[in-house]
């Protein structure tokens, strides 16, 4: 059997192309330093902003709002407060902002905190993605369910108590839209449009194949459905990940490579540097690289074992990275590899409920998963040993000996994390 020919012919080929791309991630760096010393030294700005999120907080005595706010115009993302309720606040505003000469290059680059003013508040706006909202808002009286429904379908942000009830169920990866997401609703657009498109190819054109044309109509709707729900960095990773993949599987190429895997998120960071501190990036990142570690050494494998396989060792495999920087730990989150299995059917399933206007029908299931009560811990795993753990990893997708040590010390995390709970 012939084997699928490599991206890059040598590791000199790969170098150098690595080299080339790092250079030119260098020089887009470089261009939004020169942006960002123009902007703190400045006194004030104008401009208008998309409201990204909108919470309120209580402290010394008073209560504000914190908004999450990004400027198309100045391309930086921030956080600010104002002392108008959140409820009166709509998609879109003009600010006044005062840049702190004080601010480091990396916080411009990241998501900073700029003080700012309100000047206006444009009206609500009844655009498609609102009446979206609105149409998902009526089908649900529980307020939690209709946030959970407008996160997976249209990335709207989580209230502060479905936020934490998702952490402790270890679902987060399921309700941000993300490669998963768009995984399902890729494979459910090609399973829809195929047979359609075959009526006209066994007619007009059989000459054609449908991997490519069927695929390139999924690639547009699907790159619609990114920008439609505000191009969230895990989508953007997502769906250049799929393209890639498309690309690469018409051209022949093997896919389940580091190199790959480099190459996107290379591209990636010099299209959209501001992902270089994005937390979600960074996370979907090692995600996939986990799933291209698994497919390494199980690929041989029928898919329906495949699949289960990805679902549970994904779990266990991430535990030391997610640990890090998220210390919650409670024995509901052991459901989450099955949860990560049903939702593949609730998805579409869920997509279709709700077009027939009967979205509420699980409402009552939905209700007692968010209300699930469990004892919780908060464990943290030293920043150095997950580096190692990282390095351990990278050698696991060379060595097969690498990968049984490194299923070891993610079982050996997984007891450390849950043993609490027995004993």
């Amino acid at each position: 059997m012939l084997e699928k020919p490599k991206l890059f012919l040598d590791s000199k080929q790969f170098w150098l192309s690595m080299l080339f791309l790092s250079s030119l991630l260098a020089i887009r760096i470089f261009l939004i330093y020169s942006d960002y010393k123009e902007f703190k030294d400045k006194p004030f700005y104008f401009t208008e902003v998309n409201v990204l999120q909108a919470y309120e907080k209580y402290k010394n005595n008073r209560y504000y709002t914190v908004l999450k706010l990004y400027s198309s115009d100045l391309d930086i993302q921030f956080f600010t407060i104002s002392s108008i309720p959140s409820k009166e606040i709509y998609q879109r505003l003009r600010m006044k902002l005062f840049p702190n000469f004080k601010m480091r290059f990396m916080e411009y680059l990241g998501t900073s905190f700029i003080s700012s003013q309100v000047n206006e508040i444009y009206p609500k706006e009844s655009d498609l993605k609102g009446r979206i909202l609105d149409y998902i808002d009526k089908q649900h009286q529980n307020s939690m369910v209709a946030n959970f429904y407008s996160a997976i379908f249209l990335a709207k942000p989580l209230s502060k108590a479905l936020r934490k009830q998702v952490s402790i169920l270890g679902v987060s990866h399921l309700i941000a839209l993300s490669g998963f997401h768009l995984g399902i609703l890729s494979g459910l657009l090609f399973f829809l449009l195929r047979p359609i498109y075959r009526v006209f190819q066994q007619r007009y054109f059989p000459y054609r194949f449908d991997l490519i044309d069927v695929g390139f109509i999924v690639l547009i709707i699907l790159a619609g459905f990114v920008w439609f729900v505000g191009s969230p960095p895990s989508l953007i990773r997502s769906y250049m990940m799929i393209l890639s993949t498309w690309i690469l599987l018409i051209l022949g190429v093997e896919l389940l490579t580091l190199s790959f895997l480099v190459t996107v998120i290379l591209i990636l960071l010099i299209i959209f540097p501001h992902l270089l501190l994005s937390l979600a990036f960074w996370l979907s990142i090692i995600g996939v690289f986990y799933i291209f570690l698994l497919l390494h050494y199980i690929s041989h494998l029928n898919n329906i074992t495949i699949t289960a396989l990805i679902s549970f060792g994904l779990f266990v495999l991430m535990l030391p990275i997610v640990h890090i920087v998220f210390p919650i730990v409670s024995p509901l989150q052991l459901g989450s590899p099955f949860l990560s299995l049903i939702f593949t059917l609730f998805y579409p399933l869920s997509i279709f409920l709700h077009l027939i206007c009967i979205g509420d029908i699980l409402d009552s299931v939905l209700i007692q998963l968010f209300t699930l009560k469990g004892t919780t811990l908060e464990i943290v795993v030293n920043p150095f040993l997950g580096g190692a753990y990282l390095l351990l990893s990278i050698g696991a997708f060379y060595f097969r000996k690498i990968f049984y040590l490194l299923l070891i010390v993610a079982f050996g995390f997984f007891i450390y994390f849950f043993i609490y709970f027995w004993i």
